[in-house]
């Protein structure tokens, strides 16, 4: 008489089904979660632990692969892409979170068998006993010793890249490739003229007078939020918009436009702050869906409306904006904590294409922008091609166009010079924030 098979935990069986949407449909850690979550009624402790093992296991993908490969007799390429998966979700635990190894094995196993079949399962078990027999630090020692990349989890040319973006201060390197690794703390933003700091738990944030770190829960728990006076974002994304609505500009002050508005954390902060002045925002936005969640999030006061266009050709008169945000898209190496599967995703071919749009989007910009007003270009990345070249590339091609001082728009915010004299470059392991650029352009 055979034993009945032991069920599957379904904490677990979420994560796996969130690394299995990953990897086949392109799909976002963060925004794959909740769903899974809700699906498998994970709340409290059990949430937690999903979300730990998700994220984790993605974050750290490099390093268990390395690891794994030491392990296995063929290389991982021929490993069928499900049992690799559960795998992965087995090495985080045993290597990175205080699951015994008993029931790290035991699960994973039982995991493989119910979604694969019982020869991966045998295959599965004998392998992470393997990786059982050392801990992360005796692993690294023995597949990679003094290798940033594997140690860390980040591709080589990333890792690169970050490099010279730290440029005389590379040898801050190790640490920010660990902050990039620490699962980042929900913070909130209160929209003014609609909820005041005063109205988000938590604490509050140490450069954005609009922030408040929570310590815990979820925030759509918090009234506020639930509401659409506050919402979920990063501090240094508060940054970005205050930067723009605290530059002086000369004479008129009524037209402010985002141009490349989506998903609309910017622009709702943005149109709030507009509608204290009695200006308004127009959002531009290039996808559907995106338009409609920029709309969703900044309607109200301050948003005179959101467009949908090409950000390259915006549909603006020449010198008819007072104020122009450009949060370019980029390649999202800044936001490595919050979006953990960019790492894997990028490539350095992708930076060719993506300075071209970013400079082409930014011409635009310039052109919108009257004399006397301000324009603000960020980037969630502080690579020199996103940054410092493409605006000087602009410096270049533009007579008129002058860099200001962008850190004199905002509150002190330490040790945050950038690679130009006058932008701002925030770091997660300075700041703990995402790495935002920011330089504060204006035309004569």
């Amino acid at each position: 008489m055979s034993r009945p098979r032991r069920a599957v935990d379904p904490a677990r069986l979420a994560a796996f089904e969130v690394l299995k949407a990953v990897r086949v449909d392109d799909g976002y850690t963060n925004l794959l979660l909740p769903a899974a979550l809700a699906r498998h009624g994970l709340t409290g402790r059990d949430a937690a632990f999903a979300t730990e093992l998700a994220s984790g296991t993605i974050r750290r993908q490099g390093t268990y692969d390395a690891v794994l490969a030491a392990c296995i007799d063929r290389p991982l390429r021929k490993v069928e892409a499900k049992v690799l998966d559960a795998l992965r979700l087995g090495a985080h635990q045993l290597l990175a979170m205080r699951v015994p190894t008993h029931a790290a094995i035991d699960t994973t196993v039982t995991l493989v068998r119910q979604q694969v079949n019982q020869g991966a399962a045998g295959f599965s078990n004998a392998v992470l006993r393997k990786v059982a027999g050392h801990d992360l630090d005796g692993w690294l020692a023995r597949v990679a010793p003094g290798d940033l990349a594997v140690a860390h989890s980040h591709p080589a040319w990333v890792v690169a890249a970050l490099r010279r973006a730290l440029r005389e201060r590379a040898e801050e390197l190790p640490a920010l490739l660990a902050a990039d690794n620490d699962p980042p703390r929900v913070t909130l933003v209160a929209r003014p003229g609609r909820a005041d700091r005063a109205d988000l738990p938590g604490t509050p944030t140490p450069y954005s007078p609009f922030g408040s770190t929570l310590d815990g829960g979820d925030p759509a728990s918090v009234p506020a939020v639930a509401e659409g006076r506050a919402g979920v974002q990063d501090e240094g994304s508060q940054i970005v918009a205050l930067a723009l609505a605290s530059a002086p500009v000369t004479g008129r002050d009524e037209r402010w436009v985002d141009l490349c508005a989506g998903p609309g954390g910017k622009a709702a902060l943005l149109a709030a702050l507009a509608a204290e002045r009695g200006a308004s925002l127009t959002g531009v936005e290039l996808h559907h869906h995106r338009a409609r969640l920029v709309a969703r999030a900044a309607g109200g006061a301050g948003l005179a409306g959101v467009v949908q266009s090409d950000g390259t050709r915006a549909p603006f008169a020449d010198a008819s904006a007072d104020r122009v945000l450009l949060d370019a898209p980029c390649t999202g190496l800044g936001a490595l904590r919050r979006r953990p599967e960019a790492r894997w995703r990028r490539t350095a071919a992708d930076l060719t294409a993506l300075v071209t749009l970013q400079r082409a989007l930014l011409d635009e910009a310039v052109r919108v922008l009257r004399p006397g007003g301000a324009l603000l270009y960020a980037t969630c990345s502080p690579v020199l091609e996103e940054t410092a070249e493409v605006v000087t590339a602009a410096l270049g091609d533009h007579p008129g166009l002058r860099l200001d001082d962008a850190a004199a728009a905002l509150p002190v915010v330490p040790d945050a010079e950038g690679p130009l004299p006058g932008t701002v470059q925030l770091w997660p392991h300075r700041h703990a924030t995402d790495a935002m650029f920011l330089a504060l352009l204006r035309t004569e």
